[in-house]
C-alpha cells in the first residue's frame, strides 16, 4: 500500500472513452474512470466499506497495527474478511490490504451502472476493462520511473494492480525498491503482496529473490520490480516502453 501526497503519479492512467473524476472521504481518496460521472454512488459505497472497517478495528485493535497475519474471522465485515484473506497469504498484516481492498469494493459496486471501471486509491488500482488499458509505472525519483508501462488486457480483468515503493509515499516499508507492482486476482492481495515483497528489496540484487517470492503466492498473476535503472519482471506482464 503506498501513497504520494502529491499525487503525481494519478497521470498514469487515462482513457479517451472514460469519464474521469476524484472521489474524498477523509482519508481514502480515489481516482475513478467510468462510463459516466458515479461520483455519488461512489462516496456512498466509501463510506459504507469504511464504517463497517472502522467498527471493527475500534473492536479489534490489534487489526491496526499487525505486522503479521491475524486469524481469520468468518464473521467480519466483508472488507475486513478480505484483507485478512490476504495477509493471510503473502505473510503480513491486514493493513497492508486496505487499499487495494477499498478500491476493489467500491469498483465491484460501480459496475453495477458501468461495465467499465477502474479505482485507484494511493497507487493500488481495481480494474474492470472492455478494451485494453496501459498503465504507466510511477517509481519517484528512479530512472525507469513513468518510462515503462503495463499494458492491460480485457480478457485479464477485474483485477487488482497495486504498487509498492520503500522510497515514494509515506506509508510503512521495510524495502528500498522504488516500485513493486503486482498484478493480483483482487486487489487486496495484489496490496499486500506489493507491500510484503517490496519488504524483500534492500537492493538491485535482490530483485530476483523478490520475485521468487511473489510467484509463490496463489492468485498473484505478475510482478515488476523498480530499484535505479534496473527492473525484473515475472509471470503473466505485458511492458512497453513510454
Amino acid at each position: 500500500m503506498t501513497e504520494y501526497r502529491e499525487r503525481r503519479y494519478r497521470h498514469q492512467i487515462r482513457h479517451e472513452r472514460l469519464v474521469t473524476f476524484e472521489v474524498t472521504v477523509q482519508e481514502t481518496d480515489l481516482l475513478i474512470l467510468a462510463e459516466s460521472n458515479l461520483s455519488v454512488l461512489a462516496k456512498d459505497v466509501i463510506y459504507k466499506v469504511r464504517g463497517p472497517l472502522e467498527g471493527y478495528i475500534a473492536q479489534h485493535p490489534e487489526f491496526l497495527h499487525a505486522m503479521t497475519p491475524l486469524p481469520y474471522d468468518k464473521l467480519a465485515p466483508p472488507v475486513v474478511r478480505e484483507m485478512l484473506a490476504a495477509a493471510q497469504s503473502c505473510g503480513t498484516g491486514p493493513m497492508a490490504a486496505v487499499a487495494g481492498a477499498i478500491a476493489e469494493q467500491v469498483g465491484l459496486a460501480l459496475l453495477s451502472e458501468s461495465s467499465e471501471v477502474v479505482v485507484e486509491n494511493g497507487g493500488d488500482c481495481f480494474i474492470k476493462m472492455d478494451s485494453p488499458l496501459q498503465v504507466s509505472i510511477f517509481a519517484g525519483h528512479a530512472e525507469l520511473s513513468d518510462r515503462v508501462a503495463l499494458r492491460i488486457y480485457p480478457e485479464k480483468t477485474p483485477l487488482g494492480v497495486c504498487t509498492s515503493s520503500g522510497t515514494v509515499g509515506h506509508s510503512l516499508s521495510l524495502g528500498h525498491a522504488d516500485a513493486v507492482t503486482v498484478l493480483g486476482s483482487s486487489a487486496a492481495l495484489a496490496d499486500a503482496t506489493a507491500t510484503m515483497t517490496c519488504n524483500q528489496v534492500q537492493s538491485a540484487n535482490d530483485i530476483q529473490r523478490a520475485l521468487d517470492f511473489a510467484q509463490q503466492i496463489e492468485g498473484v498473476m505478475g510482478v515488476i520490480i523498480i530499484v535505479g535503472d534496473q527492473i525484473g519482471a515475472w509471470g503473466d506482464v505485458e511492458l512497453v516502453s513510454i
